[in-house]
């Protein structure tokens, strides 16, 4: 493996035999690979991906408290550049085919052998050379933009469609398989990618065109092209597409820059529109979105999440707070579900977080949940089961696990040990 990057990867298996096994006797680096954790549980898989960003999870499908399959939906929001492998009982193949969209990367049935499991691994670490090899080495197109590109441009670039050419232009953009025909009328969003040097000045090649392109492709309808030293993006699809996807590929452009390319790229997003003629000033939000924050590191920037109200970092780390004191209760309160209640991006919150309170948001639920239920436990008789509920969780035994873990002790062993000290007061 000499010269050759190793990929890290965390493995996540409740059967600690088999777990130990896989950690212990696979030969990790002489396949390519960096084992930088190990998980009994969906909940501490998730937080070690949140930590760490490894380049493949490796994990069982059917998993406590977070199944496989909602697990790896939840990595795709944290951590879209990570690939995920399922180990899976064949009854769970089925179910195991629904993640195909949550980047997963390989199905393994059990019971499999270490040597199978080795096997599988050789194919797996050359699945991401290749993903790598592409994002790395994707050329230019040749003879300049294709003719949907070509249809674009002028109308991202130039301030010339008047309203009433909008049918002609929609027309045109059909003739160039933009639009799939009459009744065809996506929304439209452009999305501007830039490559920093160690300066933070831009030094973006046209190949990365290709690069930007494959990942858009993964999620929403889109046409991409080089011009003034960026990639510009056209994005197409309907409200609840943006609402699910677009956030994610913001996420995904600077990870995989950061982690294949080893250069900070930066990702300046517009407003959603409805027209072709408004893409003009859809390239000028996304511009504008471009310019903002620290232009020395990597992340993705919503123009509206410039707006006056939310523009102050502290400030909005603060209502993030205020309101999660507000929803904790909420079993199904999420870094998504928050951003949407104060109108930004989930990337623009989560770094605002991470930036002001020093802490992912998931951390700072999980301990927000976890004193209200020791303040419950000790100032109140109700049953474990309803302080779970109230604290957000619907599930008990999943919640006694976070207790533990966080306090050091059950809830029960709690409740017993304060009417202890509560009686030995009194005697």
């Amino acid at each position: 493996m000499a010269g050759r990057s190793l990929y890290t990867v965390v493995v996540a298996d409740d059967e600690e035999e088999l777990r130990e096994a896989v950690c212990t006797m696979i030969p990790w680096e002489d396949l390519g690979f960096c084992l930088i954790g190990s998980a009994s549980n969906g909940l501490d898989a998730l937080q070690l991906v949140e930590k760490h960003g490894p380049d493949l999870l490796l994990t069982d499908i059917r998993m406590p408290f977070i199944s496989g399959i909602e697990l790896a939906r939840q990595v795709r929001e944290v951590r879209p550049a990570t690939n995920i492998a399922f180990l899976s009982g064949y009854d769970d193949f089925q179910y195991a085919k629904q993640a195909i969209q949550y980047n997963i990367i390989s199905y393994m049935l059990k019971p499999l052998t270490i040597e199978g499991l080795v096997e599988e691994l050789r194919g797996i670490r050359q699945k991401i050379d290749d993903q790598f090899s592409l994002f790395r080495q994707a050329a230019p197109p040749s003879g300049g933009p294709d003719q949907r590109a070509a249809a674009l441009m002028p109308l991202v670039l130039d301030d010339y469609a008047e309203p009433e050419e909008e049918g002609q232009t929609e027309e045109y953009l059909r003739q160039c398989g933009l639009l799939r025909g009459a009744d065809d009328r996506p929304c439209y969003t452009v999305m501007v990618s830039t490559l920093l040097d160690e300066s933070g000045t831009g030094r973006t090649v046209p190949s990365f065109v290709a690069s930007v392109e494959r990942l858009a492709s993964k999620y929403l309808r889109s046409v991409s092209f080089f011009a003034a030293g960026k990639v510009i993006t056209v994005l197409m699809g309907n409200p609840s597409d943006f609402e699910e996807y677009l956030h994610i590929l913001a996420d995904e452009i600077p990870q995989m820059a950061d982690r294949v390319l080893g250069r900070a790229c930066r990702v300046g997003i517009s407003r959603m529109v409805c027209t072709p003629a408004a893409l003009h000033g859809a390239y000028r939000e996304a511009m504008e979105a471009l310019r903002q924050g620290d232009r020395s590191e990597g992340s993705a920037q919503f123009i509206g999440d410039l707006e006056p109200a939310v523009r102050g970092g502290s400030l909005l780390c603060k209502r993030a707070l205020d309101t999660l004191d507000q929803h904790y209760m909420d079993s199904g309160l999420s870094l998504v579900s928050l951003s949407g209640m104060l109108d930004v991006s989930p990337n623009h919150l989560s770094a605002c977080i991470k930036k002001y309170a020093g802490e992912t948001f998931m951390n700072i639920l999980i301990r927000k949940r976890m004193e209200a239920a020791r303040e419950l436990l000790e100032g109140s008789d109700l049953r474990v089961q309803e302080i779970a509920r109230r604290c957000g969780y619907t599930d008990q035994h999943y919640f006694s696990y976070c207790f533990k873990k966080y306090c050091g002790e059950s809830p029960n062993a709690m409740r017993r040990r304060l009417h202890a000290e509560k009686a030995g007061e009194e005697g």
